[in-house]
């Protein structure tokens, strides 16, 4: 196996891109090669604070023989721009969820990617926490029996100032929307991805305690998933206070419940637990632990 280092450049300096560098520096198979930002006060201070290079000039950035890989953190809707312009230099690309605001800017940047051979890998890293693989593992096994609903709950609070903090928060253009493609993306992708995808879906939006959004602040839909089971998802950023993240699937056995990371599974009078689970949610402070489960442990060559 090739123990060399992935060396990876950080595009967009911004509250996100301090997590990827903390995942990166965490991560056995990966090093920070640099940081690049249109801001040189930005990108001056993450070079500063990580012991790394940093530039404004992004040929300068992106041209760097030793560069193996670009982590995108700019907004949304700017992804694909820079994953493209990544890929066409060879690089490995990562991007920060979701991969883009329209279906058809993703396909661009996927396709992109497979023309280059490029490695195109978006951040979900709620799937690698070790109690919700446990989790998947317990549903793949039948242990609840034949799954028949499944529901996910993302009740959650930003003020006016958190919008108001980042001129692309709530846009349609840079941020695809509100609370669904920021806030609630990653239940929504770990409800699918337990339950095993959605084949139809039906809701209503709404924009109720926020000023200047083009997007929404709440959501609902009802969901069929393409095994015939039914769901729901509540998405919120309003609501006070906060709650954690919740999950509740529904079998012919039994039911699994995620509650924030806590993941259990209760079969007539008999509760399971993973061994390494937390033993209680955390603060509902309206998020799930950034850093859980997203150190990379990927080698090298399979990233």
């Amino acid at each position: 196996m090739n123990n060399k280092k992935l060396r990876v450049g950080i595009a967009g300096v911004g509250t996100i891109s301090d997590i990827h560098a903390q995942a990166i520096e965490q991560s056995d198979g990966l090093e920070i090669q640099s940081f690049y930002s249109r801001s040189k006060e930005k990108a001056q201070s993450a070079g500063k604070k990580f012991g790394r290079k940093s530039t404004t000039d992004w040929q300068d950035f992106i041209s760097d023989n030793d560069l193996d890989a670009v982590s995108v953190c700019t907004p949304s809707g700017n992804h694909m721009d820079y994953g493209i312009k990544a890929a066409e230099a060879g690089k490995h690309v990562i991007i920060e969820k979701p991969i883009e605001v329209t279906l058809a800017r993703a396909k661009q940047l996927i396709d992109k990617c497979n023309e280059k051979r490029v490695k195109l890998a978006v951040i979900y890293q709620s799937r690698f926490t070790s109690s919700i693989q446990w989790l998947k593992m317990q549903l793949d096994q039948e242990k609840i029996g034949k799954l028949f609903m499944g529901a996910a709950y993302i009740k959650w609070y930003r003020s006016q100032e958190y919008y108001d903090g980042g001129d692309w928060r709530g846009t349609f253009a840079l941020d695809g929307g509100g609370v669904l493609i920021n806030q609630a993306i990653h239940t929504i992708d770990l409800l699918q991805w337990l339950m095993g995808g959605v084949e139809t879906i039906f809701g209503h939006i709404g924009t109720f305690t926020h000023d200047r959004l083009e997007g929404e602040d709440n959501a609902v839909a009802a969901l069929r998933f393409k095994d015939g089971a039914i769901g729901i998802i509540e998405g919120s950023t309003s609501i006070q206070p906060a709650k954690a993240r919740k999950i509740e699937i529904h079998g012919t056995n039994g039911t699994a419940i995620l509650d924030g990371d806590v993941a259990k599974i209760l079969v007539g009078d008999q509760v399971f637990e993973p061994e390494t689970s937390p033993k209680k949610p955390p603060a509902a402070t309206g998020s799930s632990s950034p850093l859980a489960g997203f150190s990379i442990r990927t080698a090298p060559e399979s990233v």
